[in-house]
């Protein structure tokens, strides 16, 4: 059995960090009379449990570039030059400015 120390330097974490997993219940632990426990197989299973599954060899997607820049185009184009409820735009590039106090 592991007490916090124990644990706390083989995981390379601060003690409080420990605490607050136990309190919380992220991490497997036994309290024994009031003291917190850990019990190695445990841990090592919970470690393995944490770890990311392996990626899938599963081809992925890759979608045409050029459709992905034009899109990105239009939406932009769409966003900039559609009014919003109630305002007309100006077909002068100089009306942005002017309306914003520039000279």
């Amino acid at each position: 059995m592991l007490t916090i120390k124990d644990l706390s330097a083989r995981l390379n974490i601060k003690v409080s960090t420990l605490y607050a997993w136990v309190a919380q219940g992220k991490i497997p632990c036994r309290k024994i009379y009031g003291l917190i426990r850990f019990e190695p197989e445990e841990i090592d299973r919970w470690l393995t449990s944490l770890q990311p599954p392996p990626l899938s060899s599963a081809p992925c997607r890759i979608s045409s570039p050029d459709t992905d820049i034009d899109r990105l185009i239009a939406d932009a184009k769409r966003t900039a030059y559609t009014p919003r409820h109630g305002e007309t735009i100006s077909p002068s590039p100089e009306g942005k400015e002017h309306d914003d106090g520039a000279r």
